[in-house]
């Protein structure tokens, strides 16, 4: 979850900045809790993000959908989500994920809306199902997750100070005008360090070089997923995706980065060391 206001945006009012960096550190202190415990309270933390998320995309329609397609687009949200809080194997439910995709993009077509439920919930679930196999139910699944957290937030929280403070050219205007190269490539950087300080104090990683690069990569995603979230708010007219969080806005607003960089990380290590364990490619004990 994001810990900072909007990466390198405009200076919020202090009041606002107060109640966001109080909100963010009361939800960064119960993630971390759930994180620690792991098993069903991490999965149905992270089912209640995906549907969250759902609920966000839907609402935010400047044309509202078909009340039956969204009924049953969140139906098979559920039986994906459900699965998922059951523990099935990471094969099963992606598998249910992708049966849910067709038919939530066939009943879109038919409605006449396109994919846009189906993309919602492709959004909203896939994320969350790679958070929970990534966090799976040993030490090594924990450390992924703390080092997922320790780039993205780093990421998040250096790019919206360094920005602030550097200013220059900017990133995508047409998307986020607050947004600038000086933050971007900062938080990139600070996120690297932060992969190789987590590195150096544990000895359950494989490897300084290849935690770097992967850290790299995941803060380079982490800002591309804020960005394509500013670029879906600012294509249906709204400033927030929701009003849930306060001073924050919505679940989406908070976890964009987050999680397509969970997505993202989870793929890497299910290539090296398959869907199940994929912690294992990167932290092993």
């Amino acid at each position: 979850m994001s810990t900072a206001p909007d990466q390198n945006g405009g200076k919020p009012p202090r009041s606002n900045l107060q109640l966001r960096v109080m909100s963010a550190l009361v939800l960064g202190a119960a993630v971390l809790a759930v994180t620690w415990l792991g098993g069903l309270p991490f999965r149905l933390m992270s089912a209640a993000i995906a549907a969250a998320i759902f609920y966000e995309w839907v609402a935010m329609r400047r044309t509202p959908l078909p009340r039956w397609h969204v009924v049953l687009s969140a139906a098979l949200l559920a039986i994906v989500l459900v699965l998922t809080i059951a523990g099935q194997a990471a094969v099963t439910v992606f598998a249910a994920l992708a049966g849910a995709l067709l038919l939530a993009g066939l009943s879109g077509l038919i409605a006449g809306r396109g994919l846009t439920a189906m993309a919602g919930l492709a959004y909203a679930a896939a994320p969350a199902l790679a958070l929970v196999h990534l966090r799976g139910d040993d030490q090594s699944g924990l450390i992924a997750i703390l080092f997922l957290f320790a780039v993205v937030w780093t990421t998040d929280v250096m790019a919206y100070f360094i920005g602030r403070t550097l200013g220059g050219a900017k990133l995508a205007p047409s998307i986020s005008p607050g947004k600038t190269w000086s933050g971007a490539i900062g938080g990139a950087i600070f996120a690297v360090v932060a992969g190789v300080i987590f590195a150096f104090h544990d000895s359950a990683v494989h490897g300084v070089a290849l935690v770097a690069a992967v850290a790299l990569v995941l803060a380079i995603v982490s800002e591309l997923g804020d960005l394509f979230e500013s670029a879906v708010k600012r294509r249906q007219g709204v400033k927030d995706s929701g009003n849930l969080i306060p001073g924050h806005g919505g679940v989406m607003d908070r976890v964009d980065g987050l999680m397509a960089a969970a997505l993202v990380f989870y793929l890497l290590a299910a290539l090296l060391a398959g869907p199940e364990t994929p912690a294992h490619a990167f932290f092993t004990f």
